[in-house]
Parts: C-alpha cells; structure tokens; sequence
C-alpha cells in the first residue's frame, strides 16, 4: 500500500509539473508570436525602423490607409488622406484623426496590419502614434502621424515584387485611462481647458507635441 501511494504521489507531481510547463509555454508564446511576426512580416506584421534608407527608386507604389474601432470603443477614428503616392525607400508621412465625443477622458491603443500578407515585412514604420497610448479627454480631437517607407528590398522578392498597391490598416482597442492622466484630465477640465491637437511621436520622444485650436 506504502509503494502504491508513494508512486501516485510521483505521478500526481510529474502531471502537475507538465501543466504548469504547459501554461508557462502559452504565456511565453505571446511575445514570441509577437517577435516572430514583426521579424518575419507573418500576418501583414509591419516593420519598425530607425531611419530610412539611403537608396531611393525611381519606381512608385500606393499607400492607401484604413481605420477602425473595435466593441466597445467610443472614439471616432479616420484616416485624413485615403491613399498617397510614395517612391519605394522615400519617407511618407500620414495622418490619423481620433476624436473622443464622451464626457469622460478615455485612452486607446491602435493594432495595425498590412496587406497583401506578403507586403508586411518591407513596410517599415520610423514613427508611429501605435507605438503609444493614446489618452484623449472629453471633446478632444488629435491628428496622430505615422511616419514610414516601403524598403527597397521589396524589389528583390519574388512575391512581393510587382505589387502596385499596399494597404496600412489600425483598429483602435479601447484600454485602461492611466491614473495619471485620469488626475490631469480632470484637472484641465475643472479648469477649462480647451481641446487640443497632439501629435503623437514614436518611441524615443520626449514627449508629445500639443497644439492648442
């Protein structure tokens, strides 16, 4: 009886064991999707640079630009310019307007996507307003920029070669207002302040550029 109790103790903490291997595996595979995205261009995942190229071709492609909100969020989000021009490797730069048309303060954070598929790994992105949480209070409207190029390299690849067109997709998710802001927001509110334009800036700004109407 003592063996047979002792072996089912052993068994119990081998399952035990598994499972919690398993649940650490499907938290690290988050990130890891994530990573192996953005590196590989997988599911439309865009790029992130730090300059631009140094070469730029002759060669033109269009950039047309959508947006969305998901369940639940109150915000009005729009592209400002439907579709532009842009020479493979030169830098565009693109404006999003969000606006928040509740009594309240609110935050968001935009998740973006490109198509085709096969596009996503050489469209590079310098700045980006998706690369922060955007806080927005009552009334307040912002124009936020997304700073990019399409990498040169897109001539190389076999798939992706003669595209003619691309498409940079956000869809805002609405997401928890910081405590901090919650206390600015309420006290640029009991105080009057009027709305503003900010210019969201990507990682690495000091701080957002604001532009009172």
């Amino acid at each position: 009886m003592a063996f047979g109790a002792d072996r089912n103790s052993r068994l119990a903490l081998r399952l035990f064991a598994v499972v919690a291997v398993m649940v650490s595996l499907s938290f690290a595979a988050v990130p890891f999707y994530s990573w192996f995205c953005r590196t590989t261009g997988y599911g439309g995942t865009t790029s992130v640079a730090t300059q631009a190229p140094k070469d730029v071709l002759d060669r033109e492609i269009i950039v047309r630009f959508d947006a969305n909100v998901a369940k639940d969020m109150p915000w009005k989000f729009r592209p400002k310019q439907m579709e532009m021009k842009v020479r493979v490797g030169e830098t565009g730069l693109a404006f999003f307007e969000a606006y928040n048309p509740t009594d309240h303060v609110t935050a968001g954070q935009a998740a973006y996507n490109v198509t085709p598929d096969n596009a996503g790994k050489f469209f590079d992105k310098i700045a980006c307003f998706c690369f922060n949480l955007q806080v927005l209070k009552p009334g307040e409207r912002v124009d936020m920029p997304v700073s990019f190029f399409v990498d040169p390299e897109i001539v190389k690849d076999a798939d992706a070669s003669q595209l003619k067109a691309i498409t940079l997709s956000y869809t805002m998710f609405p997401t928890e207002v910081p405590e901090e802001e919650r206390a600015v927001g309420a006290d640029q509110d009991s105080a009057g302040a009027s709305p503003a334009t900010r210019l969201a800036v990507g990682p690495g700004a000091a701080s957002d550029q604001t532009l009172e109407q």
